[in-house]
């Protein structure tokens, strides 16, 4: 039983590293994509969404403005946050070692990282999808908002992981 339980541990910590590394490479593929564009009229307008290129000195929604350091520090601490849950709470808490909450953390792992390459090496983030009154966001963003909503469902719904924590 542990063997089997161990194997499965090594393919869901394969899908969080699997998960984090393509959700990386297509933030940066598609930031290179659109930094190869220039001037600041839309590559692409269709009704209410466009892609643009707008660079990016703060946080979401535009908050902190300038404050590129701060911002750094704070990415770095959330990707050890993020790696510590998913390899020393499993440990503590194994019912919560399971592919979903191993998806997700790679796609907040991935979204971390891709933004945090972009203010080490730019000094800003490159957001590029606009769609309506909304902020301009990228694949990163997406990617940590899908993974937080993911990790929020597996939390809420499933009994393993209110198991874990009710004892």
């Amino acid at each position: 039983m542990r063997r089997a339980e161990s194997s499965r541990g090594r393919w869901w910590n394969a899908l969080f590293f699997f998960s984090a590394a393509l959700v990386v490479v297509a933030d940066q593929l598609t930031k290179t994509w659109i930094r190869s564009y220039s001037g600041e009229q839309p590559i692409f307008e269709a009704g209410f969404f466009r892609i643009i290129d707008v660079r990016n000195t703060g946080s979401s929604f535009g908050l902190f403005q300038g404050q590129n350091f701060i911002l750094t520090i704070i990415a770095i601490i959330g990707i050890v946050l993020i790696l510590a849950f998913a390899f020393l709470v499993p440990r503590r808490f194994p019912s919560i070692n399971y592919w979903v909450s191993k998806l997700a953390l790679g796609l907040i792992l991935g979204g971390t990282v891709g933004n945090l390459i972009d203010r080490l090496a730019r000094g800003f983030v490159t957001d590029f999808i606009d769609i309506g009154v909304w902020p301009t966001f990228n694949v990163a963003d997406s990617s940590m908002v899908v993974g937080v909503i993911l990790f929020a469902c597996f939390f809420v719904f499933s009994s393993r992981a209110k198991e874990a924590f009710s004892a």
